[in-house]
């Protein structure tokens, strides 16, 4: 894991509660989830023939070396990762390509990845290494569609106001690689999958839009979603959608028999990670949900109540107490802002506090990234509303234009950590001091 470089503000009165313990919980959370410590018990048996490792993920080539060191038998393969995340490995191909809209090299490396499981016989083992982001690092069309229209599409889903579960299936129904694609490509080689969990529920279909399991939602349930967010689809896409082509691998098709899918890093685990590092530190920790979902603001509005509640009345816990959550808020975009899930959260929750004495505040995205912008999240103290005023910026203004990287970063309070080189979504952490 990156080494934090936490960003401290202009000098205020902070209790010994406040930046530390949070800043240890989100550390504990990404190290509970980091592939080294998860991926070697979920390894399948040497085959007889060939092992071929393929995937694509923000964590995947993490991921990948971590199978190199653990695995002693011979194997090749190809994965692919965000740009910035590649890590040395010997064995193994490691690709970078863009993220979260595709580009020209994750289309070459997603038709790579299907060309090396072909041919394949029932003596070999595909091992597939999943995590989050792995949707835009395998852009591959199904015929009819161009890379262009998945860039469109994608751009005009990540502004919607979708959630991750609506985009990913909208993406499984027009990619040739993905909705259990890469498996039925395999067979009849053993198909063994690790998956990384960003997705609220860890539905393994949700992950990467599931490229090699089983898909039960179909092509007109991706166009319900385009029609409740009025997303314009180009004509070629939608005769996709309508014609059949689109339709996903569905789960009881025979080549998908066998198949492993093990999930061996999930939201809960980085949840509970950091709440042990809590209650080590004197503080009663209570895990609010690992996929809360909704609007980050209204998410924000709705933790910011429930502090309060605690802070004012010791309902329904008694202070000093941390409330920890994680899941994946939605952003819809209505200002020309530089804003992300994590820091539009924060804001929402700074703006209900009004500099609430005692309540502290960490959100950030576990890969490192929120939203596009190479910045985790940020740090919210009771003095930040007063700061952010003092410099002339309206707290309320900046929420309204999606800005909350440029409300934190002129605050100085920005939480960078480079590329943590894992994903399991977001972590949010409410200290509530006495």
């Amino acid at each position: 894991m990156a080494t934090e470089n936490f960003q401290t503000g202009a000098p205020e009165k902070e209790t010994p509660l406040a930046k530390g313990p949070l800043q240890s919980m989100f550390a504990a959370a990404i190290a509970a989830a980091q592939p080294n410590q998860c991926i070697a018990a979920h390894l399948p048996a040497v085959p007889k023939g060939r092992l071929i490792v393929i995937g694509a993920g923000k964590a995947s080539a993490e991921m990948a070396r971590a199978v190199e060191q653990h695995w002693s038998g011979p194997l090749e393969g190809l994965v692919v990762t965000r740009y910035g995340y590649a890590v040395p490995c010997k064995r193994i191909e490691i690709v970078e390509a863009a993220h979260p809209v595709p580009d020209d090299a994750g289309l070459t490396a997603a038709q790579r990845i299907l060309q090396k499981v072909q041919g394949l016989t029932a003596d070999d083992t595909v091992l597939c290494l999943i995590s989050g982001g792995g949707s835009s690092l395998l852009p591959l069309p199904l015929e009819g569609i161009t890379l262009e229209d998945k860039q469109r599409v994608n751009r005009e889903l990540l502004k919607s106001g979708a959630s991750i579960s609506e985009m990913n299936c909208v993406r499984r129904h027009l990619s040739a690689i993905k909705g259990g694609r890469l498996a039925a490509a395999s067979y009849p080689a053993k198909v063994v999958t690790l998956l990384i969990s960003d997705v609220p529920g860890d539905q393994p279909c949700d992950i990467a839009s599931g490229p090699t399991v089983g898909d039960s939602s179909t092509c007109a349930d991706a166009l319900a979603i385009i029609k409740r967010y009025g997303i314009v689809l180009p004509d070629n896409v939608r005769k996709v959608l309508t014609d059949g082509r689109g339709e996903s691998i569905k789960p009881d098709d025979k080549r998908l028999e066998g198949m492993e899918v093990h999930m061996i890093a999930t939201p809960q685990m980085a949840l509970e990670a950091a709440a042990k590092v809590a209650e080590a530190a004197g503080l009663s920790a209570y895990i609010l949900g690992d996929s809360v979902e909704g609007e980050a603001r209204e998410v924000g509005k709705v933790m910011a109540a429930m502090a309060l509640q605690v802070a004012r009345h010791g309902q329904p816990f008694q202070a000093p107490c941390i409330l920890l959550s994680g899941g994946e808020t939605t952003v819809t975009i209505r200002g020309d802002g530089r804003g992300g899930r994590n820091v539009e959260f924060l804001l929402s929750l700074g703006v209900a506090l009004q500099g609430e004495p005692g309540i502290h505040a960490l959100a950030g995205d576990t890969d490192g990234v929120d939203g596009i912008e190479e910045i985790a999240g940020a740090y919210l103290s009771p003095s930040t509303l007063e700061r952010a005023w003092a410099l002339g910026i309206n707290p309320k203004d900046s929420l309204d234009r999606n800005d909350g990287h440029g409300f934190f970063q002129v605050l100085g309070d920005s939480l960078v950590t480079g590329p943590t080189l894992t994903n399991v979504n977001d972590f949010r952490a409410i200290l509530i001091g006495r």
